[in-house]
């Protein structure tokens, strides 16, 4: 068996010309059997800041069911989606998620909280921890520590159960896990660890096995929004452009009124959970002719990451231009904001004081901030109220002898007032101020994609993700590059990713070539050239003189390759009795790498071929090939024993090395 079949395995694509001898596009007929039949596809948007799932049954793959109604919810937010938010009691076992997990914290006496465990926007760990491995820890609200893999895992268990309950629900008998496809969405500039990681919470939540690896995909986020966003209709989006500019820039007020009337189409139509794909492609779609681009922003909760996409008729197949790029620049970066603007009327010693001593009603604080901060647009001119938790009044007085109106007084920021009903009182270029390090992040990193040769004549700009849904976002993007492409947000945005995922996990096959996000290779001994190898790599060994240390290369940073396409390698063991074989895999952000001592040049996994049970009997210098596959959006290997064609066990790991 392969260490990891892909979904897409059968589908060999003649049109691509072999990179090297050693790139095979395999035939088309081989593996076909291998495809499980699954019944429904279900799909996991995993959130920085909130999460849902929705679902389509591969006999009638034109509807998409978007979850039930969650419990709970807050005011000015409405939406499918739940807080990824988690409680664990004080014995360490899952207790809730999403808003039941907010409330019951939030109503637990401040004595008895501080033992339980909160774990909110957690997923952004994975993102920045460098050395991520399956120990790596999480924090709770009350500082306590947890292993982040059983925190993931707990949530995936959650969504799994809720799916499988409402499926069996409507369908009034009880839905196996063996007849679900599960796809789980993570952003597309997310390392392979991390990948990997999410694989792991799945398993360990039950969703899929080592055995029956292909019961589960990963999506890229930006990838599942573009498929949606091929699909859309004109009714089901708004067009920024499309308004009359004034001095270049499109009146806002007309930004507001097109989501309005938006709005209440969508809400309408919010009793039926189901969105018909229409079969045929979209509208804007018919606009667009073979070889087109366009650019897919996906903005969220945690990062911000995009991907730039080229269409391929007649199918309308999608080949990926340019490596996914993007950053940490989500809408949590307004939080850290107010964050920073609180410490500095208040002192951050009593803000660091406070989020401890009272976590629950810091949450209260936060939430109270969500819906102001979705309240924000560029044409505002009243302020904003941010109520503020009577905790909040009450222990600044303890902590610093004077009361909160003192403190605002006594500060020098100039925006901020205090009104007499126990609030704080933001004039609309305060609230702007905290959006703009995060959205100038964001313009300057779409300006960086659009200077690169290779993403040239982009006709559209798809911004989608739970903060498009922003208008300061949508007016800051579209007075950037509105002059170069016309920019389109769907218009239930925050569903955009989820609707496309469920699309991804019903046809795995439909993004056809990917660009390499690193250059990947392995450390080999090659015959030593004077002059070429450097003198201090040479190392003689039974009267040879090889070199060390040479990197050999199976993909470059940025190079595309095709879906199903493989690199191959062959390696052979030391000795006749040596049954595993360890390689080490190297990666770099540059192209041109000579050497694995080069600097940049980092190990980040193990290829492991395992040799036992095979057969001991073949002849003394035993040949393994190695298959390995980028075109995925994981990584995959499959190895063969040549001798006897038998298949030896492969792992690929990039987690525990």
């Amino acid at each position: 068996t392969s260490a990891y079949s892909s979904p897409a395995k059968s589908l060999g694509d003649p049109g691509i010309t072999p990179l090297s001898p050693s790139h095979i596009v395999k035939d088309s007929d081989a593996d076909d059997a291998v495809e499980q039949l699954f019944h429904v596809v279900v799909a996991i948007d995993f959130g920085t800041t909130s999460s849902g799932y929705a679902y389509s049954f591969t006999k009638e793959p034109e509807c998409i069911h978007v979850m039930r109604r969650w419990e709970g919810g807050d005011p000015g937010v409405s939406n499918q989606k739940t807080p990824t938010t988690i409680l664990l009691t004080p014995e360490r076992k899952f207790h809730s998620f999403g808003y039941a997990a907010r409330d019951f914290y939030h109503d637990l006496d401040p004595t008895e909280s501080k033992h339980w465990l909160y774990f909110e926007k957690f997923k952004m760990k994975l993102h920045t921890t460098g050395n991520l491995t399956m120990e790596t820890d999480l924090t709770a609200a009350n500082g306590k520590k947890v292993k982040a893999l059983e925190i993931f895992a707990y949530a995936l268990q959650f969504f799994k159960e809720q799916a499988l309950k409402e499926l069996s629900d409507q369908g009034g008998s009880d839905f196996e896990n063996t007849e679900v496809r599960w796809v789980i969405t993570v952003p597309a500039i997310w390392k392979q660890p991390a990948k990997q990681f999410m694989r792991q919470a799945a398993y360990k939540a039950g969703m899929a096995s080592p055995e029956n690896p292909e019961q589960l995909i990963i999506a890229l986020e930006p990838e599942a929004a573009s498929i949606y966003c091929r699909k859309l209709r004109l009714h089901q989006m708004i067009d920024l452009s499309s308004r009359a500019p004034v001095n270049g820039y499109s009146p806002s007020d007309t930004i507001g009124t097109g989501f309005t009337q938006a709005k209440e189409h969508v809400r309408r139509n919010r009793q039926s959970r189901t969105f018909l794909v229409e079969n045929v492609i979209g509208e804007i779609w018919s606009e667009l002719e073979e070889g087109d681009r366009y650019i897919v922003v996906d903005s969220g909760g945690g990062t911000v990451d995009m991907t730039v996409h080229q269409i391929r008729l007649p199918e309308g197949h999608l080949k990926e231009l340019y490596k996914a790029t993007g950053g940490p620049y989500g809408s949590l970066g307004v939080d850290y904001e107010f964050e920073k603007l609180l410490c500095k009327i208040f002192g951050e010693d009593f803000i660091e004081q406070f989020k401890i001593k009272r976590p629950a009603a810091w949450v209260d604080l936060m939430i109270a901030f969500e819906s102001r901060k979705r309240a924000a647009a560029p044409d505002r001119t009243n302020p904003l109220n941010i109520t503020l938790p009577f905790s909040f009044i009450d222990y600044y007085k303890k902590f610093r002898g004077h009361s909160v109106e003192h403190a605002l007084r006594k500060s020098n920021v100039d925006f901020v007032k205090w009104s007499s009903q126990g609030m704080l009182r933001m004039s609309p270029d305060a609230m702007n101020a905290l959006f703009k390090p995060t959205i100038d992040q964001i313009v300057q990193h779409l300006s960086d994609v659009f200077d690169k040769p290779e993403v040239t004549n982009v006709k559209f700009l798809f911004l989608v993700g739970g903060f498009a849904e922003s208008p300061l976002l949508q007016q800051a993007v579209q007075s950037a590059f509105g002059s170069r492409c016309r920019v389109i947000i769907p218009q239930d945005v925050g569903l955009t990713i989820l609707k496309g995922a469920v699309l991804f996990g019903l046809d795995p096959a439909v993004i056809k070539v990917r660009r390499s996000p690193l250059t990947y290779g392995v450390g080999v001994l090659n015959r030593f050239v004077e002059g070429k190898h450097p003198p201090e790599k040479l190392l003689i060994k039974d009267g040879t003189r090889w070199c060390t240390d040479v990197f050999d290369k199976f993909i470059s940073a940025d190079q595309s390759v095709a879906l199903g396409e493989t690199v191959t390698r062959s390696y052979t063991p030391a000795k006749p009795s040596q049954l595993v074989i360890v390689i080490n895999i190297y990666s770099s952000e540059q192209d041109n790498v000579s050497f694995i001592t080069e600097s940049g040049v980092k190990k980040c996994g193990t290829l492991r071929l395992d040799l036992t049970g095979t057969d001991a009997s073949v002849p003394n210098r035993r040949e393994i090939k190695t298959l390995m596959q980028f075109g995925d959006t994981e990584i995959k290997a499959m190895a063969i024993d040549v001798a006897t064609s038998k298949s030896v066990k492969v792992g690929i790991d990039f987690l525990n090395y």
